[in-house]
């Protein structure tokens, strides 16, 4: 039954083309019977019989390319309709077709041809009995049958019209399935995005704080390697801590990017990252900092207390990044300072130095790279937070860095 269904969707005029075929094949019994016999109902003269012919074969032809033409074939049912009115042949079977036509273009899309053929519908019963008006039957007999056929013929249209109706609408649902489909690549496509510049970001300010601080210990062991054993051990071990501290922060990072593993695999490295920093490890900071040779007066005014972690990781990335750039802009004997304030709805930060400050390009117009790290890395950072950032040189000399962390906000 299937393989049925299968061949008539994939050859429709195939199809029509059997049921014209029977069609005409109906005709031509009625054509014949009419030459035969002398029946009320059936062509009486030469004339009409063969009037008849070819009106049978263009009802047929309207039938077999119903599908393939169906505005045309609306055409040629009405000008046969025309023809058989004006030859005088009467209601055959071959006039089942003018049903056929008017389904058809009721379930497609053409609107005019539509109404045109509901006109048809609506008017041509009416005409019909007024053409052929049946001497055996009284005049209610006739209003009767007149209705019968009009309400067929209206039947005829609606169900063609119900299932353009139907079309449209499962087309409109494959198309809005397309288009949330498309949606959906977009957002991924944009969170992936996103994604990347966050580590993009993270590994930038992990590697420029870390490593500079590795430089100048490394720069400071070699300078006293033969005087100062003890401060080159120190120096050493900062390096070695450092570098293990960079891995573990890049070790974290870099394991979001992972994929095709297994949930359990991927369970277990997750428990292994080490969590983002945040407020508790700015004094931390601060301490390696110092040890790397930059003077820091770190402050602290109101009463800490957790905070939402996109704000602390916010917060540390900010002050990890302004005394980095201390420490490589600022020049020698630079100090700096760095003061956090805990607001009822904001945290207010405030890193500054005396050194010599950053040259212009280095905060604005995206960096000196043009790739919109470092500081313009940062407004994107409390961009995200729905902060606000200024940074730029100080008055008197050196370089601030002042942000403002809503913390209701944040929750959202």
């Amino acid at each position: 039954m299937n393989r049925i269904y299968d061949f008539i969707r994939r050859h429709p005029t195939w199809v029509d083309g059997s049921w014209a075929a029977l069609l005409l094949m109906l005709s031509g019994l009625w054509i014949v019977t009419s030459i035969r016999t002398d029946t009320e109902g059936m062509p009486q003269g030469p004339t009409e019989q063969i009037a008849s012919v070819p009106i049978a074969l263009a009802l047929g032809v309207v039938v077999a390319l119903r599908r393939r033409a169906p505005e045309k074939m609306l055409m040629l049912a009405t000008g046969t309709g025309v023809a058989q009115l004006v030859t005088d042949v009467e209601v055959f079977p071959g006039n089942f077709g003018f049903l056929v036509i008017i389904f058809t273009v009721a379930s497609r899309n053409v609107r005019w041809a539509s109404w045109f053929a509901l006109g048809g519908a609506l008017t041509a019963p009416t005409i019909a009995t007024l053409r052929w008006p049946d001497a055996n039957q009284d005049t209610t007999s006739e209003v009767f049958g007149v209705i019968f056929l009009t309400v067929t013929f209206f039947l005829a249209w609606v169900l063609g019209d119900s299932i353009r109706t139907r079309r449209a609408y499962y087309a409109q649902l494959e198309e809005r399935a397309t288009r949330l489909e498309k949606e959906r690549e977009a957002h991924a496509k944009i969170a992936a995005a996103a994604e990347r510049a966050r580590i993009a970001r993270e590994l930038h300010d992990v590697v420029a704080h870390n490593v500079s601080v590795m430089v100048v210990q490394a720069d400071g062991a070699a300078y006293v390697l033969d005087t100062a054993p003890e401060q080159t051990k120190q120096a050493l071990e900062t390096i070695s801590g450092t570098g293990r501290q960079a891995l573990a922060e890049m070790r974290r990072l870099l394991g979001v990017l992972r994929s095709g593993e297994g949930s359990t695999r991927g369970a277990r490295d997750r428990s292994e990252y080490v969590p983002q920093p945040g407020m508790e490890q700015l004094a931390e900071l601060v301490d390696q900092v110092r040890g790397a040779g930059l003077m820091v007066d770190f402050t602290i005014e109101g009463t800490p207390r957790p905070l939402p972690s996109s704000v602390e990781l916010t917060a540390y990335r900010i002050v990890q990044e302004a005394l980095t750039n201390s420490r490589k802009h600022g020049g020698p004997d630079v100090g700096a300072s760095v003061r956090l304030r805990y607001g009822d709805d904001e945290l207010s930060l405030l890193a500054e130095d005396d050194g010599r400050g950053a040259q212009r390009e280095l905060y604005e117009d995206g960096g000196a790279d043009g790739l919109g790290h470092g500081l313009i890395g940062m407004r994107e950072r409390v961009g995200m937070v729905g902060g606000s950032l200024e940074a730029g040189p100080r008055p008197g000399g050196g370089f601030r860095i002042s942000a403002v962390l809503p913390l209701k906000a944040a929750h959202h």
